[in-house]
Order: C-alpha cells, then structure tokens, then sequence
C-alpha cells in the first residue's frame, strides 16, 4: 500500500513532469505505480488529484518553513535570517521545484484555476502561524514591533510580499529567491521595528 507521503511526492513527480493536460486518471496510476483501481479508491478524477497535491503540498510547506524558522531562531539567527528563512522554504522551495519543470507555467495557471480555495486557505493558515511567530520572536526580545503595526498585520505582509517576489518581473533565478526574500524581509522590518533595528 502506498503511504500518504509516497503518493503526494509521485503524484507531484507525474504533474511536473507531465502536465496537468496530458494526463489521465490511467497515466496517472501508470506514473505513480497504483493499479487503475487503486487510483479510484483514492480519487474519483484528475483534478481531485491534483487539488490533493495542492492541498498536501501546500500544508507541508507551511510546516517546513515554520521548522526552518525556529531551526533559525534556535541557532540564533536575527529576525531578518529568521524571517527570510521561514519565507524562503515556504515559498521558495515550491517555486524551485516548479522551476524545474517544462510545464511549470500550466501547472502554476491550473494550481489558481482549481485550487483557489485551497491556496486561500493555506494562505490564511500560514499567516496565522507567522502572526503567532512573531509574537514569540517579541517575546524572546529578537524583534519589537511598533504598538501601530500588529503581528497579523506584519505577517501579511510579510507572506504578499514573499508571493510578490515570486511573480516578480524579471523573473528572479530560483536558486536567488532567498536574497529576495532577505531583502524584502529587511526593507518591511526597518519600517516597522522600533527605533529602526
């Protein structure tokens, strides 16, 4: 039987090296070595697949840039390395996979066309665990926010202007989000920190 996390890195092998559009549910199981059926006990379609993907994909980044930020924190990194860190494996890690795929622009097109709903909510979760973040980066004293500005309203911030840098024109090179990221990270946090440090 395939575990949970077999099937979520094999069906993102199947999407990135295939496509959203050329796939079937037939490929598919072919691709992520289930039988057709097995496949159906699991999906009734493609794009329940793919929101599948999506939605685990999403959820596990979430979880590894928040293990990367307190990894950053434990090993006594500042705010702005801490932050950028967190920014950098939840979001820079998908674009670097994504990168890497012929069909990287469908993919990311079919990712908002039927995926909304779970990128929002993924969006909301994440920003949620930053807000809560930050308010224990306060209080470890590595950052002091301004009384105007709230850890909610930094951590939305921070995560537009993280999604921002990925769209950025001209492209920015995969293997460079995270200088990006570091200097989104520094430039939001002197206009909101005390004192400007």
């Amino acid at each position: 039987m395939v575990t949970r996390a077999e099937l979520v890195s094999r069906l993102e092998r199947a999407f990135l090296d295939h496509g959203y559009a050329q796939l079937t549910m037939i490929t598919i199981a072919g691709i992520v070595d289930v039988t057709r059926r097995t496949l159906y006990n699991y999906f009734s379609s493609k794009e329940e697949a793919f929101r599948f993907l999506i939605e685990q994909a999403n959820a596990n980044a979430v979880e590894a840039g928040m293990a990367a930020g307190r990894a950053a924190l434990a090993a006594g990194d500042d705010a702005v390395e801490i932050l950028a860190t967190v920014l950098d494996i939840r979001y820079g890690d998908t674009r670097r996979r994504l990168s890497q795929s012929p069909h990287a622009i469908e993919i990311n097109d079919q990712a908002f066309r039927r995926c909304r709903d779970i990128m929002v909510g993924s969006a909301i979760a994440f920003q949620d665990k930053l807000a809560a973040f930050i308010v224990e980066l306060e209080q470890q004293g590595i950052l002091r926010v301004r009384k105007s500005v709230s850890p909610e309203d930094l951590a939305q911030l921070l995560a537009d202007g993280a999604r921002g840098t990925n769209q950025s024109l001209p492209p920015i090179a995969p293997d460079k989000l995270h200088l990006r990221y570091r200097g989104m990270v520094r430039a939001l946090l002197h206009g909101t920190l005390e004192g400007g440090g």
